[in-house]
């Protein structure tokens, strides 16, 4: 034990303190840049002045605030709910992508794909593409259009084509099948996000945030190509980096370094 002051400070003290200092540091993390901490910062404003209050001995003003702090915990998990929704998704879940898919499938899903995003990407055809994990966003299918499809180069345009009903939403591919299109996703809450991202690529963030999924993205104003997992956004990838990035994804790490690259240069965006 090692005396400071009035106080002995031992081993188990230390680690106590370095549990709760690092818990303290990946809640911050987990918060930052989103409306929850201004909430926390809020509820911190309260405490000190209740206790400023109780100090003072103002009865009726003090009593007002020990009301609203005796409901604090249901108000926090009111207001973190989403901040708690997203960490109970990432304890609850594999973050390793590799299992997606069976070897023998994921290199044809990836040249399906590949091939619609190239074509959609010259024509400055929106997509969103959401590869999904065998249990996960069913939620999201079951109020989507069902089209259990192979996963198909010539559906997938067909689908995002804009003169079409379907277009205007995500399509999930999941156990190397085209599930359902029509998918509408969370919207990111995330202030780190660029406003020169529009709804499309803050959907594709907000179902990264709280899932273990990977998204394929394309523009529909500029073409860019750009993919999201664990709640980050990258933009601008070339053919040739998306194939890279799609495989490593789904489990096959043989690249074709042959394959054309175009587009303009890659820029990732870290917001998570």
């Amino acid at each position: 034990m090692i005396p400071i002051g009035f106080l002995e400070f031992g081993i188990k003290d230390f680690v106590e303190v370095l549990i709760i200092t690092t818990v303290l540091f990946y809640l911050y993390r987990w918060i930052r840049g989103t409306f929850a901490i201004q909430a926390a910062v809020g509820l911190v404003f309260i405490i000190v002045v209740n206790a400023a209050v109780s100090a003072l001995g103002l009865t009726t003003i003090n009593f007002i605030l020990r009301g609203i702090l005796d409901v604090g915990v249901l108000a926090v998990f009111i207001i973190f709910q989403p901040e708690i929704r997203k960490l109970l998704y990432s304890l609850g879940q594999n973050t390793n992508l590799d299992r997606f898919f069976v070897q023998s499938h994921s290199e044809t899903i990836i040249d399906e794909v590949i091939d619609a995003v190239r074509n959609m990407s010259h024509s400055k055809t929106g997509a969103l593409i959401v590869f999904a994990r065998s249990s996960s966003l069913q939620d999201l299918v079951d109020v989507g259009v069902n089209l259990d499809a192979r996963v198909n180069s010539e559906l997938l345009q067909t689908i995002f084509n804009r003169h079409t009903p379907l277009h205007d939403g995500a399509v999930v591919i999941r156990n190397n099948r085209i599930v359902a299109a029509s998918c509408y996703l969370p919207i990111s809450q995330n202030q780190n996000i660029s406003s020169v991202f529009g709804t499309r690529h803050r959907a594709a963030v907000g179902i990264t945030e709280t899932n273990n999924v990977f998204v394929v993205v394309v523009s529909e104003e500029t073409g860019r190509i750009s993919i999201a997992r664990n709640g980050s956004l990258t933009s601008g990838l070339t053919i040739q980096k998306l194939r890279s990035e799609m495989q490593q994804a789904l489990g096959d790490q043989d690249i074709d370094d042959e394959e054309v690259a175009f587009s303009s240069p890659q820029s990732e965006l870290n917001i998570s």
